[in-house]
This record gives C-alpha cells, structure tokens and sequence, in this order.
C-alpha cells in the first residue's frame, strides 16, 4: 500500500463530502459562511473523518454509508482549531501556512465561526439516521459518545487543564490528561463512531478503542516533538509556540527522547491492539505507523 496515495484519495472523499453538505460561501449571511470554509478547506490530513471511514471498513461495514458522520468530525476539529487560535488561547498568526481565521475575518466571526462548525456538525451525525444509512439506535449512540467527546469530559476539559497549566509546573498523570482528552477523545471517537454506525461487535469496539487511544497520544506527542525540531515550511506554522505560550509538552517534562520513546510505545500498543482483524484494518496499521514518522 502506497500509504500517502491512499490518505490523500480518502481525504479528497472528505472533502467533495464536505462542500456537498455545508452551505455555499453565497448562502446569506455570506460572511460567516465564507469565514467556516476558509478555516474548513484551509488544508490538513483529515485524519478524524478518515479513521471512522477506516474502522466501518475493518469491521466489515461500507465506508461511503458513514460518511456524514465523518464529516461532522472535521467540522468539530476545525471548530476547536478556530477557537484554539483566538488572542484569549493560543493567540497564532497561521495554521496550515495560512493566516488563522480570525486574523482574516476578526475575532467576532472567527468565534461564531466555531459555534457554527459545533452545531452544524450535530446535524450532519443525524443525517446518518437518513435514507437508512444506520439504524437510528446506531446513530443515537454515537451522537451521544460524540457530544461527550468534545464536552468537558473530552476536548474542553483538556483545554480546560491545558489552559490552567500555563505557567505551572505539570507532572505526567495531569499531562497525559490534556494529551487524552485535548487531542486523542476526538480521535477515540471517530474510530469508535465509525466502527459503531458499521455494527461492530463489543470485542471489536473494545480493541479499536485501544487502538484509538493510544493513536491520539502518539499523535500528541509527535506533535509536541515537531514544535521543537520541525520546520516551519513543512508544518505551515511557527515553530516553539509551546514554550512561548508556556505550554506543558512532553519534551519539556521529559526530554526529546524520553518523548520519541513514549511515542513509540503508544504506537506498538495500538500495532497489537489490531492484531485480532484481518487486511481490512491495514490502512490503520498505516496511519499508526505514520504518525509517528510524520514531519508535517
């Protein structure tokens, strides 16, 4: 498997998904439309929509019939991405190489920006209950599991802690909390919703939820790894933003290779925790592999 091949042809299924389901830059008010698909098609892997495409596909489902759901991930990570952004957070200039959302269109659009991508992204996941996609008990679910991920008690209760820990000494259980809950509960739930809306059985849903888990964390990690060593052109952003903001990383807690080494050992348990399925799951065994080794 030629790997970047695949992940860009899944990624541009993403996107052609992406504009049929989102309103027109011209849909009145257009400004705040516009404002959603600057930040929406401004670049980036797709990794969240793809992993749910790829996990109904390792448990036997059709890809194509989850694809709303998908969607509604990337509308989720752009939203928190604008908002991550904003002077009140992380106060960036770019993201993607580009200039982030609300240097282009102020900071009052940029948030209902956000709020927008937020809430359209719920009605995209209903949209799967529509024309017999997946049953609506399906469909509650992972609506349910969705709403919890980017809750407090995902990705806002990790901002939330990553926020309060600047200019703090962190020690690992609380950054490792931020790490699960900032960045890996949207990846935990896109496998999960994935492999959900495709009728997976508890022993599949369990090993892909490891899987899922310690994806994110390598994700995070090599993340945090690339803000101190990776190049601008590459990353399409500055680099040292962490410890400018004052960020707690796992190379400043630990080091570069005391990092490279946790990343790797998130890695390996996700590689095992796909052993019990078949070539079907080979493209995640990829994408694992990958994160690791990314440089953008």
């Amino acid at each position: 498997m030629d790997f970047l091949t695949e992940l860009k042809a899944r990624a541009a299924l993403v996107d052609r998904a992406l504009d049929e389901l989102l309103p027109s830059e011209d849909t009145y008010p257009p400004v705040i439309h516009q404002a959603i698909r600057y930040s929406l098609f401004a670049g980036g892997k797709r990794l969240r929509p793809v992993l749910a495409l790829a996990a109904a596909e390792t448990v036997g489902g059709d890809p194509a019939r989850v694809l709303p759901a998908a969607c509604a991930l990337e509308l989720i990570h752009t939203y928190s991405l604008i908002h991550d952004d904003l002077p009140a957070m992380d106060n960036d200039d770019f993201r993607r190489g580009k200039p982030t959302c609300h240097r282009v269109y102020g900071e009052a659009v940029a948030i209902l920006a956000g709020d927008a991508l937020l809430t359209h992204a719920f009605a995209l996941l209903a949209k799967n209950a529509q024309n017999q996609l997946a049953p609506a008990e399906r469909v509650v679910h992972v609506i349910e599991e969705v709403a919890e991920a980017a809750g407090t008690l995902g990705l806002i209760g990790g901002q939330v802690v990553d926020t309060l820990a600047a200019d703090t000494a962190v020690d690992a259980a609380t950054l490792e909390y931020i790490h699960r809950h900032k960045t890996g509960a949207l990846y935990r739930v896109a496998v999960r919703a994935g492999a959900i809306l495709a009728g997976a059985g508890e022993d599949q849903l369990e090993a892909l939820t490891v899987y899922a888990e310690n994806l994110g964390l390598a994700f995070q990690i090599q993340d945090d790894i690339l803000d101190v060593e990776g190049d601008p052109a590459r990353l399409g952003k500055p680099v040292g933003s962490d410890e400018r903001n004052k960020k707690a990383t796992y190379p400043a807690l630990f080091g570069l290779d005391v990092a490279r080494a946790k990343a790797g050992e998130a890695v390996a348990a996700a590689l095992a925790a796909l052993e019990p399925f078949d070539e079907r799951a080979d493209f995640l065994r990829e994408l694992v592999r990958f994160v690791i080794t990314r440089d953008f």
